[in-house]
């Protein structure tokens, strides 16, 4: 698929990074772009990670399905050295370089990209999901299954029923939603990514649930596909 360059990942201080998401902050649109209905292809994304010789290496794992039926329809990796080290907030210089290496390896056309990890719940509104829009041009949906404090703000539990939600709130915004995805389990932090409002981001991510995990589908395959590859890698 053709991937946007949007900016290089030469940026190394926590300075040039606030300065690369304030540039693209803006152009942040949490409205649809498409209609459900036409949603044919749906992509998950995850990293795995390892250390060899003192260095750090990754693996990111794209898995395509039909968005109706679940199949599988594509499967690809990329993987190399970490370049950029781990900063709060700044995940995705860190990441985005092996997710726009695998996404340039897709043959399919992915409608939408369901990232594990945030987007528009972050401290800046750039979570990996966010930033990642704008390099693959494509409605994103960000999944975590942890939660995010911000500005010292807690979330309420939704009830323990499949569906239900409450709305991650931070100074009278909605950051995201803390989402029951599965009786008697965790709940997950979903949140719009780009190009998709939160009413149809919850949507799509119920849809893609099943009774496997409480996470959704394509980023649960994502994560699988990054620990067998990655198992396979450390040995070479």
């Amino acid at each position: 698929m053709e991937i946007k360059e949007i900016h290089s990942f030469e940026a190394k201080s926590e300075e040039e990074f606030i300065n690369i998401q304030n540039s693209l902050k803006n152009r942040i649109k949490l409205i649809n772009s498409f209609n459900t209905e036409d949603i044919n292809f749906c992509a998950g994304v995850d990293l795995a990670y390892w250390e060899k010789y003192g260095e750090q290496y990754g693996v990111c794992s794209i898995i395509v399905i039909d968005y109706k039926t679940k199949e599988v329809i594509e499967n690809v990796h990329s993987y190399g050295k970490i370049i950029t080290p781990y900063v709060a907030g700044f995940l995705a210089f860190r990441e985005l370089p092996l997710v726009i290496e695998a996404a340039r390896k897709l043959v399919s056309n992915p409608d939408i990209f369901i990232f594990d990890g945030n987007g528009y719940f972050h401290f800046n509104h750039m979570g990996i999901a966010t930033h990642a829009s704008f390099f693959l041009n494509k409605p994103t949906i960000g999944v975590g299954k942890s939660y995010l404090k911000i500005n010292g703000t807690d979330f309420e539990m939704p009830r323990d029923e499949i569906g239900a939600y409450t709305d991650i709130v931070i100074k009278n915004e909605v950051y995201g939603r803390v989402l029951r995805s599965r009786k008697n389990t965790k709940p997950i932090f979903i949140s719009c990514g780009n190009y998709i409002d939160i009413e149809t981001t919850t949507e799509v991510i119920l849809n893609l649930l099943d009774k496997e995990s409480r996470i959704p589908i394509p980023t649960r395959l994502a994560d699988l596909e990054t620990h067998i590859v990655r198992e396979k890698l450390k040995v070479n």
